[in-house]
């Protein structure tokens, strides 16, 4: 595996440090739902789970994900493994149920159109046990990122995750701009439509 240098981005927030901080681990397997074409969580996931490991890269827009394909093709990460789809439709996801150690939410809850659904389907892909991290931007104004009104609050976005599927465990300092809501998969299992 090489090892990676990110060229932007981890001013706002450094995905190396976050994962370090949720535990990620050599052989898990991990998903970026709503992954945007940078790979910014992406290729370090890739580099700190190892070839024992495997990353999907989940996104709607195929475009995105042929450019975060063309990115682990270059950075020589064999790991990563690309999924289309709508993480608002429950089920929609094909990744094997109950196989993730660590699923990623990054800036995508405030844009979820239905957000019920989106909770259900972390929990569908998400093993018991394993971790789940809801990162969002704070309510503070930014030079970047969506306007302050479409913004939640961290308790606004832990009444959202609320669910008999995922028990928080802390809220985590993700850097000035946003904070990280981290839970655990819990036993309980997630109903079939």
């Amino acid at each position: 595996m090489p090892n990676l240098i990110l060229r932007t981005g981890t001013e706002l927030i450094n995905p190396f440090k976050l994962l370090e901080r949720v535990g990620i681990c050599k052989g898990w397997h991990v998903a970026d739902l709503g992954c945007g074409a940078t790979g910014h969580f992406v290729l370090p996931a890739a580099q700190m789970v190892g070839g024992e490991g495997k990353v999907y890269a989940v996104d709607i827009q195929r475009d995105v994900l042929e450019h975060v394909d063309r990115l682990a093709k270059r950075e020589q990460f064999f790991n990563i493994h690309t999924v289309w789809a709508d993480i608002d439709v429950y089920g929609a996801t094909r990744i094997e149920p109950g196989t993730l150690d660590l699923c990623l939410l990054i800036n995508n809850l405030y844009l979820s159109s239905n957000r019920p659904a989106l909770i259900r389907e972390m929990a569908r892909l998400t093993k018991p046990g394993g971790r789940i991290l809801v990162v969002e931007w704070k309510t503070v104004a930014t030079p970047i990122g969506p306007s302050q009104d479409h913004r939640l609050t961290p308790e606004q976005s832990r009444n959202i995750c609320h669910s008999p599927f995922m028990e928080y465990l802390d809220e985590i300092d993700v850097g000035h701009s946003h904070y990280g809501l981290l839970y655990e998969r819990t036993e309980v299992e997630v109903e079939a439509d």
